[in-house]
């Protein structure tokens, strides 16, 4: 490579020529000719990056064929004009940047964010924003800079000048200020709604639940004894039209794990559907919220099932109120009931004419043993039952 040296000029703005003693026609790895220009001239005033991108490439296609001992000679002669030429392009910059300032209301200077500040800001944002949420004022910010930076792109004009009135700095937060007596007597002086008669009443409920262990709570369910439950209420309202009339209270069907306050219920439940002495009070010992779930409307138990233990996970009982068959009752229960204890297979027996066959068959109940005179111990000889059982399984 020729070197680089600095040429006289009687002007103030002094110039560089770049002195080549061959004129050698060099192929790069681009196929195309490059011919060095024994005449590069390059100015102070009005300087331009072709001549220095020239210097570069012709120094990239001719360092094959140059002396490697002349490495060191280019080496020093480049730091030289480039240490000649970087302080006046800081000095320029920090002029355009000085120009680019504005000044807000409250007399603090504004500058313009450079095209890698904005890019710095926005690589920042955007990895600050992965690992959380990203506030509305962060967010738009975000949002401002990339649309700023997409226009530098485009190239739009007309689009990037900022009015210097509508940059604001953040006004300096006050000191919290004591609350002053007369609010704090005020609000405390405000009454209070009762909860039974107050507006967040009609949407929990009348009164606020304290069974403890919900499951699933459900409003839509309509069983034959509460639409017989409204029918009698819009009779007498019918024949005794002078008289005060109650108002029908929706309370929905509660699905809660078994209390001690739902023994007594359960037990009657339980003897009305399968036989006498039936006491399951020794689950509330066993994990009652895996191992039970009770159905409840109001106070009342309206169906209940149950496993013998966790790591049995036998279904003992499984029963409905009167007056509340066909309404999804018995097939909620199951259900949840076997999504509280996954991973695990469930067992149970059941009567050979007993149609909750069906309902076991759906859930992916199969029969693996039939067995004769099963329930003689514990049922009638007068009853319709059958005393032969079906051992269901359930394989998780």
């Amino acid at each position: 490579m020729a070197p680089f040296r600095r040429a006289s000029s009687k002007n103030e703005d002094e110039a560089y020529t770049e002195g080549v003693s061959q004129t050698k026609r060099q192929k790069g790895n681009s196929g195309r000719v490059i011919v060095p220009s024994p005449n590069m001239r390059v100015t102070r005033a009005s300087m331009s990056l072709d001549g220095l991108l020239d210097l570069f490439q012709t120094g990239i296609e001719s360092r094959a064929s140059d002396d490697p001992a002349n490495d060191l000679e280019e080496a020093s002669y480049f730091e030289r004009f480039v240490g000649s030429v970087l302080p006046e392009c800081l000095e320029v910059r920090c002029r355009v940047q000085d120009s680019d300032c504005r000044t807000d209301s409250f007399g603090t200077l504004l500058r313009p964010l450079s095209r890698y500040e904005v890019s710095a800001a926005i690589k920042y944002a955007s990895a600050f924003g992965a690992a959380a949420l990203p506030s509305p004022a962060q967010a738009a910010i975000l949002r401002k800079l990339q649309l700023h930076r997409e226009r530098r792109r485009t190239d739009i004009q007309g689009l990037d000048f900022v009015n210097h009135n509508s940059l604001t700095s953040v006004p300096p937060q006050l000191p919290p200020q004591p609350p002053q007596s007369g609010i704090l007597n005020s609000l405390t002086s405000i009454r209070t709604t009762p909860y039974e008669t107050s507006f967040l009443s009609r949407l929990c409920g009348h009164r606020p639940s304290t069974d403890s262990g919900l499951v699933a709570v459900d409003w839509e369910t309509r069983s034959p004894w509460m639409e017989l439950m409204t029918d009698v209420r819009e009779h007498y309202s019918y024949a005794h039209p002078t008289s005060s009339q109650s108002h029908e209270v929706l309370v929905p069907i509660r699905y809660v794990s078994l209390q001690p306050s739902h023994l007594q219920q359960v037990h009657e439940l339980l003897a009305r559907v399968f036989w006498d002495g039936i006491n399951v009070s020794d689950l509330l010992q066993s994990s009652p919220e895996r191992c039970s779930v009770i159905a409840m409307y109001g106070k009342t138990v309206i169906g209940a099932a149950l496993l013998s233990s966790p790591q049995e996970t036998y279904i003992t009982y499984l029963a409905v109120r009167a007056g509340w068959h066909n309404c999804q009752i018995a097939t909620t229960m199951l259900y949840h009931l076997i999504m509280l204890n996954p991973h695990r297979d469930i067992t149970l027996h059941v009567a050979a004419n007993n149609p909750a066959m069906l309902l076991y068959n759906r859930f992916g109940f199969k029969a693996e043993e039939f067995i004769t005179g099963f329930y003689e111990d514990y049922l009638d000889s007068q009853s319709r039952a059958s005393m032969n059982a079906f051992r269901l399984r359930l394989r998780r």
